[in-house]
């Protein structure tokens, strides 16, 4: 999965930093060290950086790891790198963030790639891929089956550079205010859905339309919607979602993976120190690594509580999944026809795909085997 040099490379280099800056504030002789204060903070500051969020830094599972990573860079540069938060609509709507790092409003931003599939239908694979791989495939696929260099070949002729930051393992199959029971429930349902999966659920009958997170509670309380996924129980239920859609489904098909990536302007990239390019690299993977352990860890606690709000968490019918499973790869296939990357990119993922499943048919236990 992770290269260990990447994670001893970003332990190694907060350490140090953090002991040259404990040295620079001593003075000798056991005095107090002196305050540092606004005009020597400026002389100590050599990089700052506006980034936009495509999701508020308050929603648990997915608020925590920008964060994570904005003090792991100061900490790692010894204050001298500082990047800056902003949540949705503050500076930059959710929606239109490589849009502005590609003209340089901003220097990067951290989002969900998945947005840019109007513009870059890559993207949506980048993303997420409908009935694809597992989280740490995915990561194996970007490190080590030519995703990065893909993606990034992609992403030069928009003016950026992507950065894997972050990823979490399925998401939930949506929130429904009534039970599903044939793949009919599905034809006219209002449903607020995300990426490719999107296009496979209007492929089945579904009515489907796209709504940034701060919008989707109410969307569902006025009826505009019908039900909607968004992300992980963790994270929907911080969005009031439970409250109104009682019937919670398994499994998380169109998402297996959501991988979060910082773009970074091009000529701002360029501009960097290789140094610092480095260790933006590598703090990234280490928060990738925080994100899926952290996003692994929240959702159990939610789901054991289900029962005492209500929730009814169920299974997606076989016969309803095998419909939309061919529903997806229609749109897949036709997506790939329509446009170049695309193809490329779906080819290179099926392909290491197709021989990762060997290794995991065989080495992992099957999920019907009781651990306990």
């Amino acid at each position: 999965m992770f290269s260990s040099r990447s994670f001893l490379i970003a332990v190694g280099v907060a350490f140090l930093a953090g002991m040259v800056v404990s040295l620079a504030v001593r003075s000798s002789g056991g005095e107090k060290a002196p305050r540092i204060n606004n005009d020597t903070l400026k002389e100590i500051v050599r990089e700052r950086w506006r980034v936009p969020l495509s999701s508020p830094r308050n929603l648990p599972g997915n608020g925590e790891t920008p964060v994570w990573l904005v003090n792991a860079v100061q900490e790692a540069t010894g204050g001298s790198f500082i990047i800056d938060l902003f949540d949705p609509g503050e500076i930059v709507p959710a929606f239109a963030i490589t849009d502005a790092v590609r003209d340089r409003k901003v220097p990067a931003g951290y989002t969900w790639l998945g947005y840019d599939q109007g513009k870059i239908p890559a993207s949506a694979l980048i993303a997420a891929k409908p009935f694809g791989m597992e989280p740490w495939a995915f990561i194996g696929w970007w490190l080590h089956g030519g995703g990065k260099e893909l993606s990034e070949k992609i992403y030069v002729k928009h003016n950026m550079k992507p950065l894997l930051c972050g990823i979490s393992g399925p998401e939930t199959a949506g929130w429904f205010a009534q039970p599903l029971k044939s793949v009919d429930d599905l034809d006219g349902l209002k449903i607020r859905f995300a990426g490719l999966g999107g296009k496979a659920m209007q492929r089945v009958g579904a009515s489907v339309t796209m709504l940034p997170a701060g919008e989707i509670f109410q969307a569902l309380e006025t009826g505009v919607i019908d039900a909607t996924e968004y992300s992980q129980p963790i994270t929907d239920q911080a969005l009031g979602f439970n409250r109104i859609a009682k019937y919670n489904y398994y499994p998380g098909w169109h998402q297996p993976f959501s991988s979060i990536h910082m773009v970074v302007n091009l000529q701002v990239w360029d501009a960097l120190a290789a140094s610092d390019q480095s260790m933006l690299e590598d703090l990234c993977l280490a928060a990738t690594a925080f994100h899926l352990g952290l996003s692994e860890a929240l959702q159990g606690p939610v789901i054991e509580k289900f029962e005492n709000v209500g929730v009814s968490a169920r299974h997606l019918p076989d016969d309803m999944l095998e419909k939309i499973h061919d529903a997806a790869n229609e749109v897949l296939d036709e997506e790939a026809i329509k446009d170049e990357d695309f193809a490329e990119v779906l080819a290179s993922q099926r392909a290491f795909h197709k021989t990762y499943r060997k290794w995991r048919n065989l080495a992992y236990l099957s999920k019907d085997f009781d651990q306990e």
